[in-house]
């Protein structure tokens, strides 16, 4: 017995190393090779996104929304014998006309674009429409139909999960 042998015997942890070795499995030496698998392409041409009708209309929906807020803050606002509730009709008005013709921009990323797209605009131009017209002529006989564009345009929401 030499001086490195009784080491082994002294020290624990290379008496349970030279164990571990002896136990456990070597490394195989053989050579993997891999293979790069070219990206599956998506489906989608972005020709028929980019000049999609309904990306056209959210153009023109997105400017008269930009119209008729410039209208509401300079021609109708300023004007002190309107009530304050047709004031609030019209922000409202406004505000979902933007929201809506920003989702128009996604419509043809849905399953059913067409579906969807003319869901929210048949729902934006009933609900805004209605709204609107009750801010600028105190007309209350026309917000009856508000509660059916507003339903059309949960419906449409709801058209983009299918």
């Amino acid at each position: 017995m030499g001086y490195e042998t009784s080491l082994d015997y002294i020290n624990p942890i290379k008496l349970w190393n030279s164990v571990y070795d002896k136990v456990t499995l070597k490394p195989n030496k053989k050579v993997i090779s891999t293979q790069t698998v070219p990206a599956v392409p998506v489906n989608m041409n972005l020709g028929r996104i980019a000049g999609s009708l309904f990306i056209r209309l959210a153009g023109v929906s997105g400017a008269v929304a930009v119209a008729m807020g410039a209208y509401g803050s300079h021609g109708f606002y300023p004007k002190p014998d309107v009530p304050p509730e047709l004031k609030d009709v019209y922000k409202t008005a406004n505000y979902y006309h933007f929201l809506h013709s920003l989702a128009l921009l996604g419509v043809p990323l849905t399953r059913r674009p067409n579906l969807v797209g003319g869901l929210l605009t048949t729902g934006m131009v009933i609900f805004c429409g209605t709204c609107y017209a009750y801010a600028l002529t105190g007309n209350k006989s026309i917000v009856q139909f508000t509660p059916y564009g507003g339903m059309i345009l949960i419906v449409a929401w709801l058209a983009m999960v299918l």
